[in-house]
């Protein structure tokens, strides 16, 4: 059907329309009102607020005012690795990072070894054993850190070196879901295996987990892709019912896959259009020149008719991670439009970019490997 589309934690297809998805999910629109408070305290805003990538929220007014009565809040994300991590993948802990740094927040990461193990043996494609999912994790675990993340106020853990810690609480979130709600949420039927109708009870518990800790309830905020929410719709009324505060949440869009995917994907058959972190300079000017643009079909159309910048990934990826000031981006768009900027040479410059940052990001990454068990939690 026209317009349709799925967004789940496992799948993302179709044309994503966000204001439909805000009704679908029940979640409400970031208002000029919240961002304006954020700015109040930060006084800067990420560029993620100001172009509208977070686009939506939940209860985020109550953790303003409840940090603006002195009661601080800390941040939970994390992601459940079933392969090389890629660009878009960095989007909500790059925003998470930000918060840290603007309200000096405590950051609890789970990376779960077990999600992505359990999901493709119900679907019966499992390719990995467990223990690769767990090689994998433990290099996302990394690759998060190098983002810059101050280690005394960072725990990342894998769910199975923190089970002890987390099957505990687990279990308390589990005793109040039955099969039939999350059959509902999450599409599953009676040949779900066990393991996975569970998950989402360990995806709740870093939500409360500081609250367990200190003895008294802490607010949390999760900043995560908009697909991950459903987990959450799940366990926040359970969370209230154990006596913990209900997170608030921010949702971001995704970053689109350069062949015009609504979500880079690397569960994707084509990935020509996902920009790996381990991609080479090589291999990023091959993907960056077959990316989906908004010009016309030929260079003299292009100058006489100009583009579409809302169409281009191009212009979208420099809006997303490439062009952090507002009026060079806004000078990009309009080359676009008017037809000042050809094809080639717009690819060119933005595939320089993003070897930049990803060479810069390896460098990180090399000397974060010296101290990554200062971030680490395990039981």
């Amino acid at each position: 059907m026209e317009g349709s589309f799925v967004v789940t934690p496992w799948q993302v297809e179709g044309k994503i329309d966000y204001a439909a998805l805000e009704k679908q999910f029940g979640i409400k629109d970031l208002d000029r009102g919240l961002i304006e408070r954020i700015e109040k305290h930060t006084k800067v805003l990420h560029p993620f607020i100001r172009r509208r990538i977070v686009f939506a929220q939940r209860e985020l007014g109550w953790l303003l005012d409840e940090y603006e009565k002195g009661n601080n809040f800390y941040l939970y994300t994390g992601i459940a690795p079933s392969g090389g991590m890629h660009i878009g993948h960095l989007l909500p802990f790059m925003l998470t990072k930000w918060f840290q740094e603007k309200f000096g927040a405590e950051v609890y990461i789970q990376i779960p070894d077990e999600e992505k193990f359990l999901f493709h043996s119900f679907k019966g494609d499992a390719k990995l054993p467990l223990e690769e999912y767990h090689n994998l994790a433990e290099n996302a675990a990394l690759n998060i850190a190098a983002l810059g993340f101050d280690p005394k106020k960072t725990k990342i853990f894998i769910d199975t070196d923190y089970a002890k810690t987390l099957y505990k609480q687990a279990v308390r979130v589990a005793s109040r879901i039955t099969f039939s709600t999350v059959k509902d949420a999450f599409g599953m039927d009676n040949s779900a295996n066990i393991g996975w109708i569970f998950y989402t009870s360990m995806q709740a518990v870093p939500a409360f987990l500081k609250s367990v800790e200190v003895g008294h309830n802490v607010p949390c905020l999760i900043p995560l892709g908009v697909d991950q929410d459903v987990h959450f719709r799940v366990a926040r009324d359970v969370m209230g019912k154990l006596g913990y505060y209900k997170p608030a949440i921010l949702h971001s869009k995704f970053l689109p896959g350069l062949q015009g995917d609504d979500k880079m994907s690397q569960s994707s058959d084509n990935k020509t259009g996902v920009i790996f972190l381990d991609d080479s300079e090589e291999t990023v000017f091959k993907k960056v020149g077959m990316a989906l643009t908004g010009q016309q079909a030929t260079a003299e159309l292009q100058k006489k008719y100009g583009g579409d910048p809302d169409r281009c990934m191009v212009c979208q990826y420099y809006k997303f991670l490439f062009e952090p000031d507002d009026i060079k981006l806004e000078k990009i768009f309009d080359a676009e439009r008017n037809g000042t900027i050809l094809a080639g040479e717009h690819k060119k410059d933005l595939a320089t970019r993003i070897n930049r940052f990803l060479k810069e990001h390896r460098d990180r990454v090399a000397e974060t490997k010296k101290q990554i068990d200062r971030f680490m939690v395990t039981d």
